[in-house]
């Protein structure tokens, strides 16, 4: 006898369902609550909340009451509603700040936003939704339009013709430009046509798409569960778009400047002995060096907040002996907790409730390097707090910054990470692990910095993750992942870090050299030579692989690596301001073109070379056996780094680039500090800074500004107020040029003597330093005041005291 299982839907055939997306309908009524605005239609409805002039949050909803919580990528200060006017006319609801106006028809919930001058910036024409929770959005895409944002995603920098999910995955294939989702999710598009920007953000961590593929005519933004939760952000230049991104979503915190020096890192370096080996090697061969980085095999059987006592008997001594050296040690830490009862952190997992469960109750267990393991909920705040906690026993040995891998979280099963039915209980708000997926790695950064600046006392934390969501950069670096020693991957690694830039993610940078496959002698000197001015200059390399070591190929390579990371060091004072103005304004480190030049018809997908700040071009070796490259020039006259040729902007050049060098412009008037080489970043070698300024000209109308930013380089002292700001002002006049300086802020007191200010490839010969006499190098270099002849196309130094009142000398040119 046959039971109902006979008759089973499944054994029926397959059934035909027509999928049905449903939209608001028109509106039916509208209302303002506390500066909230709320638009019902006939099928659901959009709540508009505007945060400034230039940003406002719309939100579709189904529910008669809207949920305005957020996720945590977005500060609760930047979502104060603010107040505009709105008029209603028989087909529209009109919004108007002093910079846009949005207009929504009543007929169709379709959103458009015009400028004062009444362009049309966006349009979005559609929001929709299933029957089983996904949304769709649709916007108009023009002819001439970019797209730049999205964070660590592969291809080239112009988005358009892309489309991206995003879902942080742990990718151990080779990343190729069609894949699209990596580690890191950033559901932000920077949308750029007609000479004007906006920026739409997504606050939806569970499975989003962003398709500028599919549509011709159109662009579209789902999600698959959550909200359709966007926020516009106006221009109208792309500057302004990352600016007012960053101030929503938060921007890095400013690094200790060991965390800005050279790291060095193998998968892995596998006892006591080979670490401290390696420490010596880097001071005895005078390559600079900040941190070394402990892979998992460290760890006692791949337990976190582990030494292995075998490999690594002595943990104490061995830091005590690298910080005698002046190298630190960042070790990873994975959110896997061994299943092991007779661990410690398993036990108070388990007897807490700080794992993550089904909602019956049960733990979810995955396999990762530890075997059977348990992983923190990390949106619950006492879980965090007690991971955070945990870090004291790395803190407690010197310790001061942490590596956070396979934070996904990555789970060696068929779907790569946990159950999409587990749950987070997210401080009394559950939620599933479908939705949110994205946010995991972020909230693990996040209570691990919080962590060790609880233990640090005062010192500045770096944590580095390889996942991450929007505002990862509150709390951490973020590196590119598990790349190869490909060239096309050197290649790729520009445009995805400069995206992640634009994206708020200021400090990021891929493994130099290539993770996985087998280097080679020219790839790690070019590799290396590009590495250096990203944000994030750390080389690492796989296990069973080639070494990559600065040595690992022989005296010239050495030489070569040699000097470029030396390089690093001695543009330290110019990359801690750059990463100064991050903190302060969001600006990436490294930065497209396209960002500074936003006019230029070249620069609107060139993405095989960089500008380090404002003023500085580098552009990259990226082919095998190459000793010439191509490189744009935009507007303006730009300096040859090397050489001090001079060349004019607005075209193309051929470059010279043997092996040991890599093409470097200068913007000509512009500066540059640099400091003394150390061989790591806080080396006590006094703080001697020299302002280099390039292609001065001594006519009237020539004029250059810079602000250098010090302080400590390592405590929080600075967000008291202990720091100092040297501003520094050129001007040119009829046969002379006169240079100043002063303290606006002088809280911090450099440890120096003097100033040193030089003049280089001036477009105009040097007769003499009014106040000042001409001096030898020797001299100069006994502390003396006075100024030199430097090379032979007529650049001096000048030396001055550093007055705190600061001061000024004139430079008179020879005369016709």
């Amino acid at each position: 006898m046959e039971s109902s299982e006979a008759i089973r839907p499944e054994k029926m055939g397959p059934m035909v369902i027509k999928e049905t997306w449903n939209t608001p309908g028109s509106i039916v009524s509208w209302e303002r609550s506390e500066n909230i605005y709320i638009c019902r239609g006939e099928c659901g409805g959009i709540v508009f909340i505007f945060l400034s002039d230039d940003m406002f949050r719309m939100k579709v909803f189904r529910d008669q009451v809207p949920d305005l919580t957020t996720t945590a990528a977005v500060l609760a200060e930047s979502c104060v509603p603010h107040l505009f006017p709105v008029e209603e006319t028989e087909e529209q609801l009109i919004f108007t700040t002093s910079a846009i106006t949005l207009f929504l028809e009543k007929k169709s919930f379709i959103i458009r936003v015009e400028n004062i001058q009444g362009r049309v910036i966006m349009q979005q024409n559609l929001a929709s939704w299933n029957p089983r929770g996904a949304n769709h959005a649709e916007y108009d895409m023009q002819p001439d339009s970019h797209f730049y944002g999205l964070g660590e995603k592969s291809s080239f920098l112009d988005k358009r013709g892309e489309h991206y999910t995003n879902w942080n995955t742990d990718v151990f294939a080779p990343h190729l430009p069609e894949i699209e989702a990596l580690y890191e999710s950033i559901p932000l598009l920077i949308h750029m046509h007609d000479e004007l920007a906006y920026g739409l953000f997504l606050d939806n961590s569970g499975r989003s798409e962003f398709d500028m593929r599919s549509h011709g005519v159109a662009f579209t933004i789902g999600c698959a569960t959550g909200a359709l939760d966007i926020y516009f952000i106006n221009g109208p230049e792309m500057k302004d778009v990352v600016k007012r991104y960053t101030s929503l979503t938060g921007r890095i915190a400013l690094p200790p400047k060991w965390a800005i020096g050279y790291h060095q890192s193998r998968y892995s370096y596998m006892n006591q002995q080979e670490v401290l080996q390696l420490a010596r090697t880097f001071r005895e061969k005078r390559i600079p060096c900040d941190v070394i980085y402990l892979d998992i095999h460290y760890m006692d059987e791949y337990r976190v907040f582990t030494f292995d006592p075998v490999n690594f008997p002595e943990p104490a001594k061995m830091m005590a002996e690298l910080l005698e050296l002046g190298v630190r040690i960042v070790p990873i830490v994975d959110p896997g907790v061994k299943k092991d009862p007779n661990y410690e952190v398993y036990k108070e997992g388990v007897l807490d409730k700080h794992f993550c469960r089904r909602l019956e109750g049960d733990i979810f267990f995955g396999e990762v390097w530890p075997g059977i393991s348990a992983f923190p909920d990390f949106s619950d705040s006492r879980t965090s707090e007690w991971w955070g906690d945990l870090h004291k026993y790395y803190t407690d040995l010197g310790i001061q910054g942490i590596w956070n891998d396979m934070n996904e979280p990555a789970v060696f099963n068929d779907t790569k990470t946990m159950d999409l039915d587990v749950m987070h209980f997210n401080n009394g708000r559950p939620v599933t692990h479908e939705e949110y997926h994205n946010l995991y790695g972020m909230m693990m950064s996040k209570a691990t910095y919080e962590g060790l600046a609880e233990h640090l006392q005062g010192e500045r934390p770096f944590v580095l993750t390889r996942a991450g969501y929007a505002g990862i950069q509150r709390y951490a670096a973020v590196w590119t992942g598990d790349n190869r020693s490909f060239w096309e991957h050197m290649a790729m690694a520009i445009p995805m870090v400069l995206n992640m830039g634009l994206s708020g993610l200021a400090f990021s940078g891929p493994d130099i050299g290539g993770f996985a496959h087998h280097t080679s002698a020219q790839l790690l000197v070019r590799w290396t030579q590009m590495g250096v001015f990203f944000p994030y200059c750390r080389n690492h390399s796989s296990i069973g692989t080639m070494r990559q070591e600065p040595w690992s190929f022989g005296e010239e390579v050495e030489g070569i690596l040699r000097e470029f990371i030396g390089l690093r060091y001695r543009w330290m004072p110019h990359l801690y301001n750059l990463f100064h103005e991050a903190e302060q304004t969001g600006m990436p480190v490294i930065r497209p073109l396209v960002l500074e030049y936003p006019r230029d018809p070249h620069v609107s997908n060139l993405c095989d070379q960089f500008l380090l700040g404002e003023s500085v071009l580098i552009a990259p070796v990226y082919r095998p056996d190459t000793d010439h490259r191509s490189v744009y020039l935009p507007e303006g006259q730009w300096i040859d780094y090397w050489d001090g040729a001079v060349n004019e902007g607005g075209r193309h050049i051929l470059a010279a680039a043997p092996l040991h060098i890599m093409p470097m412009y200068i913007k000509a008037g512009s500066f540059i500090a640099e400091g003394m080489l150390k061989q790591y970043a806080l080396e006590e070698t006094g703080e001697l800074v020299i302002i280099h300024l390039y292609g001065a000209k001594a006519e009237v109308g020539f004029n250059a500004t810079f602000t250098l930013y010090e302080d400590d380089g390592h405590s929080f002292g600075y967000r008291r107020g202990r720091y100092s700001e040297l501003a520094v002002k050129a001007m040119g006049e009829e046969e002379s040029l006169s240079l100043s300086w002063s303290y606006p802020l002088r809280d911090y007191e450099p440890h120096r003597e003097v100033l040193r200010f030089a003049l280089c490839y001036p477009f105009f010969t040097i007769a003499a330093v009014s106040g000042l006499t001409q001096l030898s190098m020797e001299q100069l270099e006994a502390g003396r005041e006075g100024w030199v002849r430097k090379g032979n196309k007529g650049g001096i130094i000048v030396q001055v005291g550093d007055a705190p009142e600061g001061g000024e000398f004139m430079i008179s040119a020879v005369k016709d």
